[in-house]
């Protein structure tokens, strides 16, 4: 169909709907959206899938590592490992990713050498 034939069929159109000839329909009205509440996430983060875990935000299935070596006792060692985790996961997200203790799938695996303890450290961040 050409440009003129267009023109032509669109104007004729018009002038049987300007007529009355052809019935129109009255849209019914919208109704009102309300904003669902969401939590922002942006920056890296929003690259993830996440998930509700017990009120929190999680990562579905992302987990990030932290570690420790030469440490004088296992709770110092451990302590290094959720510090080592929390920095890496402030260093790609943000702080509010970074609790260790609202963190999911959670596992600590601590062994002792001659040179101290040593701590590795995983979970999944929640906020």
């Amino acid at each position: 169909m050409s440009l003129k034939s267009t023109f032509v069929c669109a104007l004729g159109l018009g002038a049987v709907l300007a007529m009355g000839l052809v019935p129109t329909v009255e849209a019914a009205p919208r109704k009102k959206m309300r904003p669902q509440p969401m939590a922002a996430v942006s920056g890296l983060a929003a690259m993830h899938t996440l998930s509700r875990e017990g009120g929190r935000t999680c990562f579905a299935d992302h987990f990030h590592y932290g570690s420790s070596v030469g440490q004088r006792t296992v709770k110092a060692a451990q302590s290094a490992a959720v510090a080592s985790w929390a920095d890496f996961v402030i260093f790609e997200y943000d702080p509010s990713w970074a609790s260790f203790g609202k963190a999911s799938s959670k596992e600590m695996k601590c062994s002792q050498s001659t040179g101290g303890w040593s701590c590795d450290a995983s979970a999944r961040p929640c906020r």
